[in-house]
């Protein structure tokens, strides 16, 4: 999956600097992603192991959905 996604919902709000959107879609893959929560993190990052099924972490720790 490509990492610039051609189309951004709306701006819900932004965590340590960058912007959340409610919702991000890749128009050339048809992939939609809906935002989910904030990622708990420590000073190693963000662990894994705190994704669900068809989640995707994107820095800076913000997670989204994949959406059916």
């Amino acid at each position: 999956m490509s990492q610039s996604f051609t189309h951004y919902g709306h701006r819900i709000g932004s965590h340590l600097g960058r912007a959340i959107y409610d919702e991000i879609e890749d128009a050339d893959s048809n992939i939609k992603l809906v935002f989910v929560r904030i990622a708990t993190g420590d000073a190693d990052g963000y662990p894994l192991d705190q994704l669900k099924s068809n989640e995707v972490l994107f820095y800076p720790g913000i997670i989204y959905k994949k959406s059916a």
